[in-house]
């Protein structure tokens, strides 16, 4: 899967220092510089964020060479993001930041007026056609604006994200789902001086999505969630988790870009919207002593598959992290399956849980099982905040998959003596660990109770 962000990229730079005078010269605050963080801004942001969760991402943007310039290309590749770059005449723009105790004294901007990007390079317009996913981060700096570009994304036939910029164009028609915040889509709707919340959110985000022929349009609305409007006439509200403190410069560009990536993976609109608001909650809560570098986190997006397992596992292990396993059926969901996630999430940095495929459940269950299918009960489990991963398996057992993952410590919930797996765990020096299971609690009991009652 591969994930397409067209758009504006600056530079980035906080300089974090302390204040402890005053300058003689002047009254205003001396920041003693103490250190300096930089870091992809705009679209580069965008990308960061979906690298830093384990996606494939090409970014098509505009520099100008200079050492910003240089600088960008640096950090975005060593990313792992492959850069289209359009030439971009003048200076890279740049976003500095005077910080001291958490907050901002000062903001330089660098880089001038916007300048027209030169041509597109051959391989970017490659890129648009084969992408699974496409995200327009619009800066209002002139990317999003070129002809070429927007001609090659209205006929992409990948799902289309559009983060609008009150300065720069409507996207084009029939995207997917527009991202604009409140203060945006007021703004863009001509509607700033008609009143605020919720029904004036609505007003603007139906007014939009007509205007601009888009499939939906959500009004992010901080820690107010989001709001949906679709060609319905009643508007989604997804509330967004309590979060307090925390930064939240860069949300909207986490927001887009968790929306983009669950439409690359076939969500629905609704689905990838409330797995929008429920990463940008998680960004803007992230620790601030890590900031918008900490990306490996996992969040409550779907994460289903071996590829993105593999690439979970590789990043906990990488940064010293414990990896924990579990596997099984999980046909029905209930509380003994939710008690036992949790107790093997609290184990370690994150959970991977192996799950039987229709064919491997038949096999060891019979033909009238999986009651639920595969595809289904990997989501459904994905969507649980204490799962990381799934990853579904064909074998009989386990054990090829675990041969793989390589997992830390391997789980199964109940009162086994032995596990047939923990011979294959101590290889690479693993740990397998029994928790409680909650009496009562089967799938197979939960069939029996319910045939009994409808007789």
């Amino acid at each position: 899967m591969r994930l397409v962000i067209v758009g504006d990229t600056l530079l980035d730079r906080d300089v974090e220092g302390s204040v402890r005078r005053v300058a003689p010269d002047a009254p205003v605050p001396v920041l003693d510089e103490e250190r300096v963080r930089e870091r992809p801004g705009g679209a580069g942001l965008a990308a960061l964020l979906a690298a830093g969760h384990g996606y494939q991402v090409a970014l098509v943007t505009a520099v100008a060479k200079d050492a910003a310039g240089a600088r960008l290309t640096e950090l975005l590749a060593a990313a792992g993001i492959e850069v289209y770059a359009l030439p971009l005449a003048g200076a890279t723009p740049e976003k500095i930041r005077m910080r001291a105790g958490g907050q901002v004294l000062l903001r330089l901007d660098r880089g001038g007026s916007p300048q027209p990007p030169g041509d597109v390079p051959a391989a970017a317009l490659g890129v648009l056609r084969d992408a699974s996913a496409i995200l327009v981060s619009d800066y209002g700096r002139g990317v999003a604006r070129h002809p070429a570009l927007r001609a090659a994304i209205e006929e992409a036939k990948a799902p289309v994200v559009w983060d609008p910029h009150p300065n720069g164009p409507p996207p084009v028609p029939n995207v997917r789902l527009v991202t604009p915040n409140e203060s945006e889509a007021k703004r863009l709707a001509d509607d700033a001086g008609n009143g605020s919340g919720l029904a004036a959110a609505q007003r603007a985000g139906h007014q939009l999505r007509q205007r601009w022929r888009a499939g939906a349009v959500v009004v992010t609305r901080g820690a107010q969630g989001a709001v949906l409007c679709h060609s319905g006439p009643t508007p989604l509200v997804i509330p967004a988790p309590q979060v307090s403190g925390g930064d939240t410069c860069g949300a909207g560009d986490s927001f887009a870009a968790a929306a983009a990536a669950a439409l690359a993976r076939g969500a629905l609109v609704s689905e990838a919207v409330q797995q929008a608001v429920a990463a940008a909650s998680a960004y803007v809560a992230r620790d601030e002593t890590t900031g918008p570098d900490n990306l490996d986190k996992p969040d409550q997006a779907e994460r289903v598959g071996a590829d993105e397992a593999g690439r979970l596992a590789a990043r906990i292990k990488t940064r010293g992290g414990t990896v924990v396993a579990t596997g099984g059926c999980f046909d029905l969901l209930h509380t003994g399956h939710l008690a036992t996630l949790r107790a093997a999430r609290s184990l370690g940095d994150c959970l991977i849980v192996c799950l039987n495929s229709d064919d491997s459940v038949r096999r060891l269950k019979g033909p009238e099982r999986p009651l639920t299918n595969q595809d289904d009960r990997a989501r459904l489990l994905a969507a649980l905040d204490c799962v990381d991963a799934v990853v579904i398996f064909d074998e009989p057992t386990p054990e090829p998959v675990l041969s793989w993952l390589r997992p830390d410590v391997w789980v199964k919930g109940g009162d086994y003596d032995t596990l047939p797996e923990s011979e294959v765990v101590e290889r690479w020096g693993g740990q397998t660990v029994i928790v409680p299971y909650l009496d009562g609690r089967s799938t197979t009991e939960t069939i029996a109770a319910a045939k009994s009652g409808g007789q």
